[in-house]
């Protein structure tokens, strides 16, 4: 997530939350924002972040690693709200009918109305 504009610029689906999932998300925000160099990258302290493979993998990208406090969730708190505003506003209390129905769904609320239509009270929205 953009911390400026609260705007989800790396995302991906999976069953398993592992490297190759958050990985894949890396990338896309990497690739999305055009390769910057000496960015921040804020995290919580599980082990699929601070693992070597995605150690890595910001190291080869130049992104500076910011990990919240245990057991803190005010230190990532716009992504918690996210994640809220996403489970809230969008997912189905009954689920969806298969994987990609949930990836299309998420996908659409991403790009078609977090991302574009939600205000967002922190900065003027």
């Amino acid at each position: 997530m953009d911390l400026f504009a609260r705007r989800v610029i790396g995302w991906s689906l999976s069953a398993h939350a592992d490297t190759a999932l958050i990985s894949s998300a890396l990338r896309m925000a990497y690739e999305t924002r055009g390769q910057p160099r000496d960015v921040v990258f804020h995290s919580d302290q599980g082990s699929q972040y601070t693992g070597l493979k995605y150690q890595q993998l910001l190291w080869r990208c130049r992104i500076n690693q910011s990990v919240s406090r245990r057991g803190n969730c005010w230190d990532n708190s716009p992504m918690e709200r996210f994640f809220r505003s996403l489970k809230t506003e969008w997912v189905p209390t009954n689920g969806y009918a298969g994987k990609d129905e949930a990836r299309q769904q998420i996908n659409d609320y991403i790009l078609n109305y977090y991302n574009s239509v939600r205000p967002h009270h922190y900065n003027g929205g």
